[in-house]
């Protein structure tokens, strides 16, 4: 394959030949030996960086959609297969702590995708959680990027060396459980107090949005978290909510 046909067009200023090198790094990095380097170059692309540098190519988040299919049936078929006596709503539970934000935020981070990513200079100064949900989007766009590039198999196998082997610790700390329900029953048993849940904020396009929760008891604010749904804002607030008050 010739380079032009690896190479988009907004690398039109780089040298191909180091780009080239760059991405065949990353590819190796990852543990993967893409057929078409094209998938991995998408994959890692954030639509911030193609509006600074217009031209051409693709940003990843079709591959992001893609890729949130491929994992939800390899996690899920991973819990079904592994716990055969575990109720439906066990599973589920396991699931999401497996899937979320922070968790494949954290692996993308242990796989190096940080110093892989196309950002914009504005995204690419971004920290805390804002940058975790980029990481975790790209770590679902490789995962798609894998599945058009070598089939499912191949993207579960990747799946299974970065993500399964956490489930151990997932279950031992209990970090599948409903933060918020927990934090409900501590803060009554505590407190005599239910907690409620408040939008503090609303960033983002439509297509990205970020919403950030704040948790209260009556008055005061415990906690804040943040998330691509207000849902998983109040879940990230409430975990925030059991660490500071060390419930």
């Amino acid at each position: 394959m010739g380079l032009e046909l690896v190479i988009p067009r907004f690398y039109d200023t780089l040298q191909p030949i180091r780009v080239m090198s760059d991405f065949l790094a990353h590819s190796a990095r990852l543990g993967i030996s893409f057929n078409n380097l094209d998938f991995l170059i998408e994959a890692l692309t954030h639509r911030s960086y193609l509006n600074e540098h217009r031209g051409g190519g693709s940003h990843n988040e079709r591959l992001e959609f893609l890729g949130d299919a491929v994992l939800e049936l390899a996690v899920t078929n991973f819990l079904f297969t592994k716990f055969p006596n575990k109720p439906e709503g066990d599973l589920t539970a396991y699931r999401a702590a497996l899937v979320n934000t922070y968790s494949l935020a954290e692996t993308a981070k242990v796989l190096g995708l940080n110093d892989m990513l196309l950002l914009s200079k504005g995204e690419a100064r971004d920290t805390g959680r804002a940058r975790d949900i980029i990481l975790a989007n790209a770590f679902e766009a490789i995962l798609g990027a894998l599945y058009l590039d070598q089939g499912f198999a191949a993207a579960e196998t990747f799946v299974a060396k970065n993500l399964y082997p956490k489930i151990d610790e997932v279950i031992r700390t209990g970090a599948y459980q409903d933060a918020k329900s927990t934090f409900q029953e501590k803060a009554q048993d505590k407190k005599s107090t239910t907690p409620t849940y408040r939008t503090l904020s609303e960033d983002g396009p439509d297509h990205d949005k970020r919403f950030t929760v704040g948790v209260f008891l009556g008055d005061a604010e415990i906690a804040a978290g943040t998330g691509q749904s207000k849902q998983e804002a109040e879940q990230s607030a409430a975990r925030a909510a059991l660490a500071k008050t060390g419930w």
